[in-house]
């Protein structure tokens, strides 16, 4: 179904700005989903993409993914996303990033914005110095801010840990096979979680070099990106880039369980519905990934200290727990449930 503006991923989003600065290079695209529960906050994502028409809509299914997050995750924040469109060269300077920063200070602060994908914390440090609306900026090692992955990575673990006690009846990852998609920052955070609880781990990124160094880290094997999601196991977790879960890869899936840090991971909504019908535990990504937001809404707010965001990070479970019981109640797969809980949150149910 399309909606008004003839782009399938546009859900009533408040604002969507389209940013140039031709003498530094840059194009940007920033998405503000929903502002119902307090600023748009969101990471920037720095990614090369073959059709401008590609970030448009990783920058729509973004922002809406991080409205329901951070309403899921009990924070009084909306939701928004930024992409700033990488050459081929993926070449980033100190300008791009000043330049990014004056268009988020334009906002006067409705739009929130940190690391994502591409982006890391020296990257912040540039933008702030055109814009205070920025979030995990370095800290002191025991105050909040700084890198979110770390954090997203507990929470991530902590979901696998609360679908494996619920779909497997056991209280720990000890000798269960964990199928890690992607080698990155969060899914080397999560590796390293489930590897120290005694699982086993196939490892499988498009980066050859990083899968070895964290397999050799975890004593894992590395296996191929094609194969990685069609392995059995007993968990598979997708950590690296979004709308992995398609009717074919869901087919071939042999696992009872889908729990990983990736953004968007269902192509389709129907595509929750698909797992549910195969009974594969799925915990929605906006829900299990939520660590990352927890440290820099606490960072940005400055309501609390690193044990405040380690608590609200342990809260992840018991939320996951709500979607899986009334999903078994209603019958509705977790996916629709947890959009169904988010849409109420921000207004719109």
């Amino acid at each position: 179904m399309t909606t008004p503006w003839g782009l399938p991923d546009f859900d009533a989003h408040e604002d969507i700005h389209f940013v140039t600065d031709e003498k530094c290079g840059l194009k940007a695209i920033i998405a503000l989903h929903s502002t119902h529960l307090g600023p748009a906050a969101g990471g920037c994502r720095f990614w090369h993409y073959a059709e401008d028409a590609e970030a448009l809509t990783d920058a729509l299914r973004l922002s809406r993914g991080m409205s329901y997050k951070n309403a899921m995750a009990g924070l009084p924040l909306g939701g928004g996303k930024s992409v700033i469109l990488a050459d081929a060269e993926r070449t980033k300077t100190p300008d791009m990033l000043h330049a990014f920063g004056k268009a988020v200070e334009g906002l006067g602060g409705r739009y929130v914005t940190a690391e994502d994908v591409g982006i890391n914390v020296a990257d912040m440090i540039e933008v702030a110095r055109s814009t205070k609306f920025v979030a995990g900026l370095p800290n002191s090692g025991s105050d909040v801010g700084g890198d979110p992955g770390p954090h997203t990575s507990l929470g991530v673990f902590l979901g696998i840990k609360a679908a494996v006690k619920r779909a497997l009846g056991k209280d720990s990852l000890s000798g269960l096979h964990i199928a890690m998609q992607g080698a990155g920052s969060v899914a080397t955070g999560v590796a390293l979680h489930a590897c120290a609880d005694g699982a086993k781990l196939s490892i499988a990124d498009v980066d050859q070099a990083k899968a070895q160094k964290l397999a050799d880290a975890t004593s894992g094997t590395v296996v191929s990106p094609k194969e990685i999601l069609g392995l059995e196991a007993d968990v598979v977790s997708p950590n690296a880039l979004g709308a992995i879960l398609t009717e074919e890869s869901i087919a071939a899936l042999r696992t009872p369980i889908v729990s990983g840090g990736a953004n968007n991971q269902l192509a389709t909504p129907e595509d929750g519905q698909r797992l549910h019908a195969r009974g594969i535990l799925y915990a929605p990504d906006y829900v299990i990934n939520a660590g990352g937001i927890i440290n820099v809404c606490t960072e940005y707010l400055g309501d609390g200290d690193a044990g405040l965001v380690r608590q609200r990070i342990e809260g992840i479970p018991a939320r996951l727990e709500q979607i899986w019981a009334e999903s078994q109640a209603s019958g509705r797969d977790p996916a629709a449930v947890a959009d169904a809980m988010a849409q109420r949150l921000i207004g719109r149910g």
